[in-house]
Formats: structure tokens, sequence, C-alpha cells
């Protein structure tokens, strides 16, 4: 494709996703400086058009971009736009005083949702691919104490404990140590392994307490948080109801469902990924494109955020936010590791 077309197809993706109006070869020339006449852009179009990157939406003149359009203007053409100085200072500052990983999953979603005016969604670090950073064992009384179990990618899992006996100061102490140097840096499936034989150091009489405690701590790792999507910014949708005139229904239903959403950031890397229209998965989806982006450790994404929005959506941009906020995440969950 001549690089003279490639310019008009931006101009005509460029000037449809901020007016939505059906783009024509005079206000390409008048508005975009190609310095080309309204004739020659005209005999452009007509190329681009038998080419299925652009389409009559009716009798109009004027011309959008078809799915396959938007995945050249993707491809080729997209760069990824300068966040402004509000977008920036927007997220440089999101997770100053986060709490915990609730906190951080909420914040995150909700900025996303505001800065791209789009559907965001954000998955929980997955705990399969977390280390253990340390577990904590806290007397509440005699025979009642918390597990506490922290990862490195934030997670906090907890759970409180009937013992079947009242248990000192000095047994919490060693059995801490003990579970602390046999999982701490290891993975979370790793943790059943890795302290099965700790409970053979102990006295039958102590066994029983010991096992609860063990118990508590493996099914705190086998926790699957990952399994959870956070949503927010469903009410952008309405923003383009011209888009979803007719499909608003089914897309709504689809980012109702956890399954379909995971599915949608499911194979998410640290390279952003955009999918346009048809290629959703998801039927309910495909008047929709998707814009995704893994977060966490450079080789190993912990989880995945995106944006969802119409195929009529400012890519570049979003393309931009997507990719600021994953590595401030990233670079949060790591620093707190």
């Amino acid at each position: 494709m001549s690089s003279r077309r490639l310019e008009i197809l931006r101009a005509i993706v460029d000037e449809y996703v901020s007016t939505q109006e059906p783009v024509g070869s005079k206000s390409i020339a008048e508005r975009h400086g190609l310095g080309i006449s309204p004739a020659t852009i005209r005999n452009e179009m007509a190329v681009l058009e038998e080419e299925g990157l652009i389409t009559h939406p009716h009798t109009s003149a004027g011309r959008i971009p078809t799915d396959l359009g938007y995945r050249v203007f993707v491809d080729k053409l997209a760069q990824v736009k300068p966040l402004s100085g509000a977008e920036r200072r927007a997220i440089e500052t999101f997770l100053e005083g986060a709490l915990d990983l609730d906190d951080v999953v909420m914040r995150t979603v909700r900025l996303l949702a505001d800065v791209t005016k789009q559907v965001a969604v954000v998955q929980y670090p997955s705990m399969v691919k977390s280390r253990v950073r340390h577990i904590e064992l806290v007397a509440l009384s005699p025979a009642r104490l918390m597990s506490v179990l922290i990862t490195d990618s934030g997670r906090i899992e907890q759970r409180v404990l009937e013992l079947t006996q009242d248990v000192s100061e000095g047994f919490l102490q060693v059995l801490r140590a003990q579970l602390n140097t046999a999982m701490m840096g290891h993975r979370l499936p790793e943790v059943a392994d890795r302290i099965s034989g700790i409970l053979e150091s102990y006295s039958l009489h102590d066994r029983r307490d010991v096992a609860i405690v063990m118990s508590s701590v493996i099914e705190m790792a086998m926790e699957r948080p990952e399994e959870k999507i956070v949503l927010a910014g469903t009410a952008n949708l309405a923003r383009f109801h011209e888009d979803f005139s007719t499909t608003m229904h089914p897309v709504l239903e689809a980012l109702e469902e956890q399954v379909v959403l995971l599915r949608l950031l499911g194979d998410a890397s640290q390279s952003v990924k955009v999918r346009i229209g048809k290629e959703q998965t998801e039927v309910n989806l495909r008047t929709t494109s998707l814009v995704a982006v893994g977060y966490g450790s450079e080789d190993i994404p912990l989880g995945a955020l995106g944006v969802i929005g119409p195929t009529r959506m400012d890519y570049a941009g979003s393309m931009a936010a997507v990719s600021a906020v994953a590595r401030y995440v990233g670079r949060f969950i790591n620093e707190g590791a």
C-alpha cells in the first residue's frame, strides 16, 4: 500500500473517531494538509474501499473505516500518542497512599475508565505465579490465632484458626520460623510439598494443632484470586450509543460474565494487544475493540488490564494509557515485594 493511501486512511480514522461522521474527500483535503487535490483523494479512497479498508455506511458520499481498516491503522499507523500533562499527573499519583492490593486494583480500574472514557477491566495478580514473601502467625487468644500469608504480588490472605489447646508464644515462634524457612521465595503451588515434612518434627500431642495451621496455609496458597476481574466505566458506553444502537444489551450481558472477561485478558503479554471488532472471540463483543496489556515483572505478567470500547475508539490514546498504567502498577507491586 502506498504511503499516500496510508495517510488518507489515517485521516479517515482520525476524523471518524472524533466526529462520528462519514468522511469525504473534501474535508480530508481541507483539514489534513496532505498536499493533494480532492479528486486524487477520491481516487485513492476508491482503492481503499476495493481493499476492504473503508466502506459507505449508506448513500452518503463519505466513508468510514472497516474493522480491517482499523487493523491496518493500528498495525502500521497508530503511533502511541503522548499523554497530556493532566493524564500523566493522574497516572503518576493514582497509587499514592494505596493500602493493599484490593485498593490498588480498585484505584487502577477507576483511573483507566476516567482517562480513556472506556470500560476498564483489571485482573487480580495471579497467585499461581506469585511467591511467598512471608507467613505470620498472630495469637488472638491462647487457643485462637490468625495465620497471614503475604505474597510478592502484594496479595494478603488470612484465616482465623481455633486450636484444640492453648499454645505458647514460643510454640508459635518456632512454627512460624519453620514455615518461613520452608516457603519463603517459593511459588504458591509448591507450598504443600515444601511444608509437608514439618509435622514429623512435633510430638503426637502437638501434631493436631500444627496440622490445623498447615492446612490453613495450604488452603490460602490454593486461593485463585486471579479468577477475579474488576470492571469500571460501564456507563461510558452510553457516550457511544450510536455505535451500539442495536448491540448495547448483548455487550452489557457479556461484560457481566467474569468468565468472558477472563478469556479477554487471558493471553495478554507485556506488549499491548489490540483486538478489533470481529477479531473478538466472544460473539456479543464483536461490535467492540479491546486494548490490553499484562502487568507485573518483566518476564512473567502477574495479571492484565485493558479497556473495551467501540471499534471507533482512540486506539493511540488507549494504547498509551493502558501501557502507562500497567507500568506503574507493575512497579508498585515489585517495589512492595
